[in-house]
C-alpha cells in the first residue's frame, strides 16, 4: 500500500506542480473610467478607456460586454425569473393575493421609466475606428472594425449613459437601510474568454466571472458624500472622511474620487453623505477600512468591533489560506445582504454583532475562494460558495466564539442541512449552472452547505493534515488566475497520492448519497454493508472488552493509496490498522477482530456525510 501510493504520487506529482495546466492562457483588462454622477436624477455619465490583451490563440472578430444595470427593467429576464421560479427571493418580490392564497409579484416588473436601471452605450470604438454594436438584455454584443490577432492588445473608448435602478437587490440607490447609492455590476464590464469560449450569462440572479485586470476609477460626486470603494484612494487629503484635515477642493460643488486596483476582476462602490470612515491593520500590514451609517451607539460598537475580528480574521486566512495580497479591504455599508468585490464587500449595515462578524467573514474569505482565484461562479458556484463557506465557519469559531482546538468536524452544521436537502427530493447535481436551479431553496444549499460538505470530507478521505496542505499548494499555483475544480483536484491528488477521481465525479456530478450500515458483529469478525451508490473509505473506530480500541482504516481500491494517521483527540492513544481495501462493487465488508468487541463506529470524526447514521453503531 504505501509503495503503491509513492508511485502513483511520482506518476502525477509533476503535471500541475511544474507544468500547471499545458498551455494555461487568460485575457487581461485594463479600465480607466471618469464617471460624473448626478444625485438628483440617479443617472451618470461614463467615460471608459479600456486595454484589452488577447492572450488566447484565437483570433477574435467580436467581444461582448455585461450591462447588468438592464436586468432591472419590466419584462427583463430577471424579471420573469422571479415571477416563474417557485420560490422567488422575497427581497426582490411584493406579497400579494389574500392569506389562503397568496401570490408573489416581482418588484421590478412595478417599477416606473424613473425607477428603472440602465446602461445605453453613445459611442464605442476600438483603436479610434468606430464599432457595430447591439444591445441585447444584459450583453452588449460588438462587432469589431478588426480582428484582434493573437497576443494583440486594443484600445476601447466607450461613452455611455446610465440610471441607478431602484435597489431590488445589491445594486441600486435608496436601500431599506438608507445608503444613497450601492454601486455594484454598475459598469459596462468586459465579458470573460477563456479555453471554454465566451462566457455570455444573461443577468437573471446571482453569479460572476471576470478577467483579471487594474483599475483606474474617478468618481466626480456632491462635495458632501463619502465614498467607499474597491482598491487604493489616491487623494484623501481632497474629499470627506478619510483624512481629518482634507481640504475638499471642489469645483462647481463636486469632489473627485480617485481610485486604483491592481489584479482585480470587480470594481464596486458605495456613497452616502452620512458614512463614516473608520480603519484599522492586520498584523501582515493589510488595511481594513469600514465605511457605515452610525445610526445609533449600539450600532458603532457593532462595527468596530467587526472590524477588529475582521482584521483578525485576514491573518487566520493567511496562515492557512495563503496571505491576502492586495493592501486594502473596504467593507461597505451596502444596505442588501452581502456580496463580494475585488478588494471591497457591501453588506447589510443594521445587524446585530454576531449576524454582523459573519456576513463580513464570509464576504472577506471570498477574497479567496472567488476573487485571488478567479473562480467561475457561473458554473463552480459550490466552488466559489461551499469553500468560502468552510473558511468563514473556521474563522468564526476561532475567533468570535474563541473555541480552542475545532472540532474534527467544524461544519457539522452545513452535514445537517445537506442531509435535508438530499432527502427533500430538491437536491441537483453541483455541477449545474448556477442559475438553472428549479428552485432557489436547492441552490442555496447545495452551493453553501454541501459545498462545505465536499471540502470537509475531502479532508476525511485524504486526511486533514493533507487538506491544509492542499489549500496553501493551490495557492502558490493558482492565485491571480482561473483555476477549475479539476485542478484543485489535481493539487490535492499530488499532495496525498490518492486517486480522486471517483469522488469529484459522484459528489459533484450526481446526487448519489452515501450510506453505510454496521449489519452484524461477532466475536470474531464486523460485517459491514454499503446501502448507497456511492462508495467511500471507511474508518471504523472498535472499542474491545478489555478496555483498548483500535481504528481499522479501510481504503476503496480506486483510491489507489491511503490516507495518513490523523492527530484527533478521540484517536489519541489507539492503535490504527490498515486494512485491505474495499471494492466499491462489492456492498459488504468482513472484518475479522482479534478480541471481543463491545462498542463499534463508523467515523466517529463525523466527516463521513452518511444520510442515515442510525445503523452507523453498535454497541453490546
Amino acid at each position: 500500500m504505501k509503495t503503491r501510493a509513492f508511485l502513483f504520487f511520482l506518476l502525477f506529482a509533476p503535471i500541475s506542480l511544474w507544468a500547471q495546466r499545458a498551455g494555461y492562457w487568460q485575457q487581461a483588462v485594463d479600465y480607466r473610467m471618469d464617471i460624473d454622477v448626478n444625485t438628483k436624477k440617479h443617472q451618470y455619465q461614463g467615460e471608459m478607456t479600456l486595454r484589452y490583451t488577447n492572450n488566447s490563440p484565437q483570433t477574435l472578430k467580436k467581444v461582448y460586454f455585461h450591462l447588468y444595470f438592464n436586468a432591472f427593467q419590466p419584462g427583463s429576464m430577471m424579471d420573469h425569473r422571479l415571477a416563474h421560479i417557485p420560490d422567488p427571493d422575497p427581497r426582490m418580490t411584493i406579497r400579494t393575493g389574500t392569506a389562503e392564497r397568496p401570490t408573489t409579484t416581482s418588484r421590478i416588473a412595478k417599477l416606473k421609466p424613473a425607477q428603472i436601471g440602465y446602461q445605453h452605450i453613445q459611442s464605442l470604438t476600438m483603436n479610434g475606428q468606430a464599432t457595430s454594436f447591439q444591445v441585447d438584455g444584459t450583453l452588449l454584443e460588438v462587432t469589431l472594425p478588426a480582428p484582434i490577432g493573437s497576443g494583440e492588445t486594443v484600445t476601447f473608448d466607450m461613452h455611455w449613459d446610465a440610471q441607478v435602478p431602484e435597489q431590488i437587490r445589491r445594486s441600486g440607490r435608496n436601500s431599506a437601510e438608507g445608503v444613497a447609492l450601492s454601486m455594484t455590476q454598475w459598469y459596462p464590464k468586459m465579458a470573460h474568454f477563456d479555453e471554454f469560449g465566451w462566457h455570455l450569462d444573461e443577468y437573471v440572479a446571482r453569479e460572476f466571472v471576470a478577467p483579471f485586470g487594474n483599475f483606474d476609477v474617478t468618481l466626480h460626486l456632491p462635495k458632501d458624500y463619502v465614498v467607499g470603494s474597491s482598491g487604493v484612494l489616491q487623494n484623501p487629503h481632497e474629499v470627506k472622511g478619510y483624512d481629518q484635515n482634507a481640504q475638499v477642493r471642489a469645483p462647481k460643488g463636486k469632489a473627485s474620487w480617485h481610485f486604483k486596483a491592481e489584479n482585480i476582476h470587480d470594481f464596486a462602490w458605495a456613497a452616502d453623505p452620512k458614512f463614516v470612515v473608520d480603519s484599522t491593520k492586520t498584523a501582515a500590514g493589510v488595511t481594513v477600512y469600514t465605511v457605515y451609517l452610525p445610526v445609533d451607539k449600539q450600532v458603532i460598537e457593532n462595527w468596530k468591533t467587526a472590524q477588529e475580528l475582521a482584521a483578525d480574521f485576514f491573518d487566520f486566512c493567511a496562515d492557512r489560506f495563503g496571505p491576502y495580497p492586495w493592501s486594502t479591504y473596504t467593507i461597505v455599508q451596502g444596505g442588501d445582504g452581502g456580496m463580494e468585490y475585488g478588494t471591497a464587500t457591501l453588506v447589510t449595515g443594521g445587524r446585530n454583532i454576531k449576524s454582523l462578524v459573519g456576513v463580513i467573514f464570509h464576504e472577506a474569505a471570498h477574497s479567496w475562494y472567488q476573487h485571488l482565484f478567479g473562480i467561475n461562479e457561473t458554473v463552480d458556484e459550490w466552488f466559489d460558495e461551499g469553500f468560502t463557506s468552510y473558511i468563514e465557519e473556521l474563522g468564526f469559531q476561532a475567533l468570535f466564539e474563541k473555541r480552542g482546538e475545532l472540532a474534527s468536524n467544524p461544519v457539522i452544521n452545513a452535514y445537517r442541512a445537506y442531509y435535508k436537502l438530499a432527502l427533500s427530493g430538491k437536491e441537483e447535481p453541483m455541477s449545474l449552472l448556477a442559475d438553472y436551479y428549479n428552485t432557489n431553496y436547492g441552490y442555496s444549499h447545495q452551493a453553501y452547505n454541501k459545498g462545505q460538505v465536499f471540502v470537509q470530507q475531502l479532508g476525511y478521505i485524504i486526511g486533514q493534515e493533507n487538506l491544509d496542505r492542499t489549500f496553501l499548494q493551490f495557492y502558490d499555483l493558482w492565485k491571480f488566475k482561473h483555476p477549475t475544480p479539476n485542478d484543485f483536484k489535481r493539487v490535492a491528488e499530488e499532495v496525498s497520492g490518492i486517486n480522486l477521481k471517483w469522488y469529484f465525479n459522484l459528489f459533484v456530478n450526481t446526487t448519489r448519497t452515501i450510506d453505510y450500515a454496521i449489519t452484524n458483529v461477532t466475536t470474531k469478525e464486523i460485517t459491514l454493508r454499503n446501502k448507497s451508490n456511492l462508495a467511500m473509505p471507511i474508518d471504523l473506530l472498535v472499542e474491545y472488552e478489555d478496555g483498548t480500541s483500535e481504528l481499522f482504516y479501510i481504503p476503496l481500491r480506486e483510491m489507489r493509496g491511503e490516507k495518513p494517521a490523523e492527530s484527533f483527540k478521540i484517536y489519541d492513544g489507539v492503535q490504527r490498522t490498515i486494512s485491505p481495501d474495499w471494492f466499491w462493487t462489492k456492498p459488504t465488508y468482513t472484518l475479522p477482530i482479534p478480541k471481543k468487541a463491545v462498542r463499534v463506529q463508523i467515523d466517529p470524526s463525523l466527516r463521513l456525510a452518511d444520510i442515515e447514521a442510525a445503523d452507523n453503531s453498535w454497541t453490546k
